[in-house]
């Protein structure tokens, strides 16, 4: 039978069962995986000299003939690998540290590649740790030419991720046999116009190139081709799904008009912000339309997020349908529950609060169609308990989700099926690049509240250097005691880690802090492995100002309001990302009271500063947001992992001009073929179907 791509990747000749689970932890589980699995950078041994015209310095590659090999000992007992090597223009020595096996693997008598740099070594020029390769050893190219490429050296080598018992010469040499026997089946999904439109190469030479390319033009054509692969994919998996939501039949327009949530808006103990009021009539217009809504809040910590999400759910009651209100965590629907209970309750609505140690007290939760009548809670807030519950499927009517990168996919589509079709609106206090806007979250209609209450005093922040942290200790001590001012310190650890040393451990900190730093004052600790009922208690003793100090991991992030909160401490601050970071500050200033964060980081070297340095000068979530794209990635902080999408491997969502080109090509699309479809499937993109 022949093997395919599909094929797990142990069938591959020179792989086997052992080398396959190890190949599992970096991602590969196919040979199509394997080829799929892209180098980070390349080692430039392109340079090709003979070894009479070496000189120190140079990173080369030679041709020679190896005239011995032996392991010799220096004078503190290291074993050293030297290697004589010739060719028609001269000598020179290889030299390796601690690998003996090198003289049973380079076998005198042959030629061989010698890759590396040349050195001085005492008074004579050598070639210190190269990469080697008997010329025997070549691979030839897929492209129909006769030409031969080396693999590890004489050419741009591919360095790759590693993990142990694989390293890049290992998968090099397996990548260049799946080369050989498989680049045939290496499909073409993109339509000849579109390829040639865009100036990319075939998808097979783009395999090819990346793995072993010609030269850095050709490096750089095959990153091109398989950047817009990645960014297209992710677009038109987004325009597939907008689709399929937008086709599904509505639970129930909801009819509202500005004037009939009035009642609600007029009797708040403050006034919208205009960012407040674009939103939310974003959001009337979403629900008033024939199609259920598929939209995204987002707004900075303290931005008033919660009072859009229940001006809406007012506007669902008006229309006799319920809402489902799902929060992350006990401790942020706990907030939630009260925040609506004090808005809507004086407005005769019934809510209800559902979590893992809160059951609900009415039956009307789990009841049916014919039994509710007019006794269903209104409004439902829960955290993931509410997708154990089976609620009256034509009564819902909005569903909200707050903080959603934190819910699996499948898990929000549970929710959303908690009504038929119900209008879907999401909330996240993570501030979202435009370019990961426009593509991770394309699917989605976008609310920005970009806008902060008046009364908030933006929190000053300090970057902490080592010798300063005892003063900045003193300082706290005097601030806080005999005041009713409080602070939070997190830690980015529950416990002490064998593996993260310099990281500081929450459980200890609390104990050294508790008795060495703070004897005078109220600590309490906070961390995700208490019981919820604790947790309960130590945030409300904190709330009621029993305790002056909360030590805490940062489950703090979301869902604390602490009104006389004024101190952020943060300790390993660049274990942490910039939005992350700004989210957890703005847990303080959340009265008109001057607030301070400051950050302490173990790490002193000046790229770690620099980076700390731009939360000392900006407030703004989205700016922040924009320069931890840029510095550190998207990482896992923008929920894309939990969005669905394949992690990103080549591609950069800070390439803006990409994204756009890609959006464009996207819309070009009117039909998915076969390829294309098994394409979106193989990357766990969206089906193109029901």
């Amino acid at each position: 039978m022949q093997i395919k791509l599909s094929d797990p990747v142990e069938k591959l000749f020179m792989v086997g069962p052992t080398y396959a689970k190890r190949l599992e932890k970096l991602g590969i589980f196919t040979i199509e995986d394997l080829l799929y699995y892209f180098p980070f950078r390349y080692d430039d041994f392109s340079l090709i000299s003979p070894i009479g015209h070496l000189q120190p310095g140079e990173t080369v590659t030679i041709t020679g003939k190896v005239e011995s090999i032996v392991n010799e000992f220096t004078k503190n007992g290291r074993k050293v690998q030297k290697a004589q090597i010739s060719d028609n223009t001269g000598k020179i020595e290889a030299i390796w540290f601690n690998q003996p096996f090198l003289t049973k693997t380079i076998r005198a008598g042959e030629s061989y590649n010698f890759s590396g740099k040349c050195e001085w070594f005492g008074r004579e020029k050598v070639l210190l740790s190269p990469e080697y390769e008997c010329i025997k050893h070549q691979v030839s190219s897929i492209k129909g030419k006769n030409e031969i490429n080396n693999v590890h050296t004489g050419r741009l080598v591919p360095v790759y991720p590693e993990t142990s018992g694989i390293s890049s010469k290992w998968l090099r040499s397996r990548i260049k046999i799946a080369l050989e026997i498989f680049s045939n089946q290496i499909e073409e999904f993109l339509p000849d116009e579109m390829i040639k439109k865009e100036n990319l190469v075939s998808e097979k030479e783009a395999i090819f190139q990346i793995h072993f390319p010609d030269n850095q033009t050709w490096a750089q054509k095959a990153k091109d081709r398989l950047s817009f692969d990645e960014l297209f994919l992710i677009q038109l998996s987004s325009k597939i799904r907008k689709s399929l939501w937008q086709k599904k039949t509505l639970t129930k327009k909801l009819s509202v008009k500005k004037k009939d949530v009035d009642k609600v808006v007029d009797s708040l103990p403050f006034k919208l912000t205009k960012a407040q009021e674009r939103c939310l009539n974003e959001i009337l217009n979403d629900i008033g339309k024939d199609i259920p809504m598929n939209r995204l809040l987002e707004g900075d910590v303290g931005s008033g997020k919660t009072v859009v999400a229940t001006i809406a759910a007012y506007a669902a009651y008006l229309n006799g349908s319920s809402t489902l209100f799902m929060a992350p965590t006990e401790i942020l629907a706990n907030q939630h529950f009260s925040t609506l209970q004090s808005l809507l309750s004086p407005l005769g609505i019934t809510i209800e609060l559902i979590t893992g140690s809160r059951k609900p007290k009415v039956q009307s939760a789990k009841c049916k169609v014919q039994n509710c009548g007019k006794n269903i809670p209104k409004i439902i807030i829960g955290t993931h308990a509410l997708l154990y519950q089976d609620f009256t499927t034509n009564e819902i009517g909005l569903v909200i989700v707050d903080e959603q990168h934190r819910f699996g996919v499948e898990q929000r589509a549970l929710l959303a099926q908690k009504g038929k079709s119900p209008h879907f609106l999401t909330m996240t206090a993570t501030p979202i690049p435009r370019s990961v806007a426009l593509t991770v979250f394309s699917d989605l209609d976008l609310s920005i509240i970009d806008e902060m209450p008046v009364s908030r005093i933006p929190v000053k922040t300090w970057v902490v250097p080592k010798e300063k942290r005892g003063a900045g200790y003193d300082w706290i001590k005097t601030r806080i005691k005999d005041t009713p001012e409080q602070a939070f310190i997190i830690c980015p650890l529950i416990e002490e880690s064998e593996s993260l040393k310099d990281v500081k451990a929450v459980s200890i900190e609390y104990e050294k802090l508790a008795k060495n730093i703070f004897p005078d004052l109220k600590i309490g600790l906070l961390h995700g492995k208490i019981k919820s009922k604790e947790k309960e208690k130590i945030l409300n003793d904190f709330k009621e100002g029993r305790l002056d100090i909360l030590v805490s991991t940062p489950v703090v992030e979301v869902g604390i309001d602490i009104p006389n909160a004024t101190i952020m401490v943060i300790e390993g601050a660049d274990r942490f990302g910039l939005a992350q970071l700004h989210q957890l500050r703005g847990r303080v200033g959340r009265r008109n009271l001057q607030s301070y964060c400051f950050l302490f980081s173990e790490k002193q070297d000046d790229k770690s500063l620099k980076r700390l340095k731009y939360l000392e000068t900006t407030n703004s979530g989205l700016k922040l947001a924009e320069a931890d794209l840029s510095l550190r990635g998207p990482g896992d902080i923008y929920g894309i992992k939990q969005h669905g999408f394949f992690k990103l491997k080549i591609a950069s969502l800070s390439d803006i001009n990409l994204i756009q080109k890609t959006q464009k090509a996207v819309d070009q699309i009117l039909e998915i073929n076969s390829v294309l479809k098994s394409r979106l499937e193989k990357y766990r993109m969206t089906p193109v179907s029901n």
